[in-house]
């Protein structure tokens, strides 16, 4: 990548009153300062300003016709967000405006932004290491507190300053362990007392498996706690869906089997993103459509926390009785909620009598069709999540990238504990230290390939 051109991007959405266009580079200032004009007492050119300052002025095309007023801000390495010069020109959100200005900095010399390479160049300049620079994307995408949270503490070096500690601890007895390599013709000299290693090593695995294992919640407050909604068809599951989401997301009919294929949607309940899924009503059927649509409601229940088994309080006895046997075996490793629907019409509802549910399911009655419980329920699957409380202090893992690293980070160390239990030469177990270190120092970048980057910051927004 060439970090020795200038680059500009709009850095803003469409639609706002104010737009900025960020520019960054060896050239950002005087290229910045072709197209603008100062207003009032101070004429001094962009570059004879101080950073950190604001000038007024006009945008012009080359006739002197004026194309915005404008402020813009100036930022002098390595002291920006890039770690180069730079600067940020806030005018009006007009498409029209953002983009002349944009045709008049290509014009000057600058080159259009790639998606992510403001924060590319802040990892390249040293601003940031790469865990850092990936939870730039997570802060921008965050949609509930709890993400917010991971990212802020993520990109504010919290995860950086871990993973630090852990390779000090491996480079200590990496070092140790070569050092008596170092002395080999001296057959007794031992600069590593095998116990201590072990023990060292036992700590750093508990490390390791402890960030590892936290992907799990990670990824559930990143991408939203799956929960699946089944039951009988014209249980209520799809007025159930709406009502949650307080939108007419799923066809509602007396029609049985109307819903054939799985629906989607999140929702924001106390700061923690829920992803539901409506799926096809549970009974036996020749529909070949259909069929397909019940097979896919099973793979749902794999593939979720949480679910909800909506449970017509008219025929409760009946439903209950027809789909136990094959609902309760999908979630024995899951929080099941029985929803008992229809509560509006008023009927006796079952006692729920059923055999094998699992431990601490959760039982609620309600009526989806006139949102009467839905706050009850919406409690219940928060505690249901039995999420710990998050803070900007946790060091949560959320990036799949990172964890798959640290996976093969815990198998290196898993194999230096097995070679010291086992005795094996100091050479062959320093390979390992030196294989788990190298997991370790990709997750912060040290050991990126281009290939990796490119990957990372393509899925950037265009202007960060």
């Amino acid at each position: 990548m060439n970090t020795q051109d200038t680059i500009c991007a709009i850095a803003t959405a469409q639609g706002g009153a104010i737009g900025i266009i960020r520019v960054s580079g060896p050239q950002a200032i005087s290229f910045t300062n072709r197209i603008f004009t100062p207003v009032g007492t101070n004429t001094l050119p962009l570059s004879e300003r101080k950073a950190y300052t604001l000038s007024f002025g006009q945008i012009k095309e080359d006739t002197g016709e004026i194309v915005d007023e404008v402020l813009v801000s100036i930022f002098r390495a390595p002291h920006s967000y890039t770690g180069e010069d730079a600067t940020e020109i806030s005018c009006h959100g007009s498409a029209y405006i953002l983009q002349r200005v944009m045709q008049l900095l290509l014009k000057a010399g600058c080159r259009s932004a790639n998606p992510g390479e403001f924060t590319q160049r802040a990892f390249l300049n040293g601003k940031m290491d790469l865990s850092q620079a990936e939870a730039v994307a997570d802060l921008i995408a965050s949609s509930s507190a709890a993400t917010h949270r991971l990212a802020m503490n993520q990109m504010r070096g919290g995860f950086s300053k871990e993973l630090a500690a852990l390779r000090d601890k491996l480079l200590h007895l990496t070092s140790l362990i070569e050092l008596e390599l170092d002395f080999s013709d001296h057959e007794d000299l031992e600069f590593a007392d095998r116990s201590e290693l072990r023990e060292a090593a036992t700590a750093i695995e508990k490390l390791i498996s402890h960030l590892a294992q936290s992907f799990k919640v990670g990824n559930a407050i990143k991408n939203g706690i799956p929960v699946a909604i089944v039951g009988e068809t014209n249980s209520g599951k799809s007025t159930l869906l709406n009502a949650l989401l307080n939108e007419e997301k799923a066809i509602v009919s007396d029609i049985h089997g109307t819903t054939r294929d799985i629906i989607e949607d999140t929702v924001n309940i106390d700061g923690i993103v829920f992803r539901f899924i409506d799926t096809a009503g549970i009974r036996e059927t020749h529909d070949v459509i259909e069929t397909i649509g019940i097979e896919r409601s099973f793979q749902a229940i794999k593939r979720t926390d949480i679910v909800l088994w909506i449970i017509d309080q008219t025929k409760a006895d009946q439903q209950i009785s027809n789909l136990s046997s094959k609902i309760l075996p999908a979630c024995s490793d899951k929080s099941l909620i029985l929803v008992l629907n229809k509560s509006d019409l008023n009927t006796t509802s079952s006692s729920i009598g059923i055999i094998g549910l699992p431990e601490n399911t959760r039982v609620l009655s309600l009526s989806a069709k006139f949102k009467e419980g839905i706050d009850k329920l919406k409690k219940q699957l928060v505690e249901a999540t039995h999420l710990p409380a998050i803070s900007q202090a946790d060091v949560i893992v959320t990036n799949a990238r990172h964890y798959e690293a640290l996976t093969h980070a815990l198998d290196a160390i898993h194999r230096v504990q097995e070679g010291l239990q086992i005795n094996l030469p100091g050479d062959l177990i320093s390979q390992d230290l030196r294989e788990c270190i190298f997991h370790l120092n990709d997750i912060i970048g040290e050991v990126t390939t281009d290939s990796v980057l490119t990957n990372i910051f393509k899925h950037f927004c265009i202007g960060k």
